[in-house]
């Protein structure tokens, strides 16, 4: 299944066989929505795949729905079959560029980045902008970034017995180490 996804990801960039890829399947994502005094809302996927293509700068994510892993197994059953109904919406993908991204110009020193692109997530496309930190080291890529989402932007319902326990906002963490 994750060689079929990241196939899938591939293929979607539809760019020259001689382009510089770099992939992971083993990039870590993590969604945070904890709301102070509460029980910490917090899953993690340590199984997203990802590809940078480094000659254009187009960037592409791929994760299960089912990957993220709750500390309370009860939070888990909850997000996949009441909020991001992973059954009818089993991933989550990002497409994207990293803007004026130059491989040539990276190096070991971290710099800045605009990740731009289009997140789907429970079936809803929904554009993002992320910053993120990329550099280079012993010819790999590392990228590291956040960005911000809502629930309600992706018709993602709260009932409201627990809407003061979750934040109206998940903090989304990425960190992939990318290589050719």
């Amino acid at each position: 299944m994750k060689n079929l996804i990241l196939l899938i990801v591939i293929l979607s960039f539809g760019s020259v066989a001689s382009a510089q890829k770099y992939t992971t399947k083993t990039g870590k994502v993590t969604l945070e929505a904890s709301v102070p005094l509460f029980e910490d809302v917090f899953a993690q996927d340590d199984n997203n795949v990802a590809i940078v293509n480094a000659d254009t700068g187009d960037f592409a994510s791929v994760s299960s729905v089912k990957n993220f892993r709750f500390k309370v197994k009860l939070m888990e059953e909850h997000f996949n079959e009441s909020y991001a109904e992973s059954a009818k919406y089993p991933k989550t993908t990002f497409k994207g560029k990293i803007v004026n991204f130059d491989k040539t110009k990276l190096t070991a020193s971290p710099q800045k980045y605009t990740v731009q692109g289009t997140l789907n997530f429970h079936g809803v496309d929904k554009a993002v902008s992320s910053s993120a930190v990329i550099y280079s080291k012993d010819g790999k890529i590392y990228m590291q970034g956040n960005f911000v989402a809502r629930p309600a932007d992706f018709k993602v319902t709260i009932p409201k017995m627990v809407t003061k326990k979750v934040a109206e906002n998940v903090n989304v963490e990425y960190n992939y180490i990318l290589s050719k």
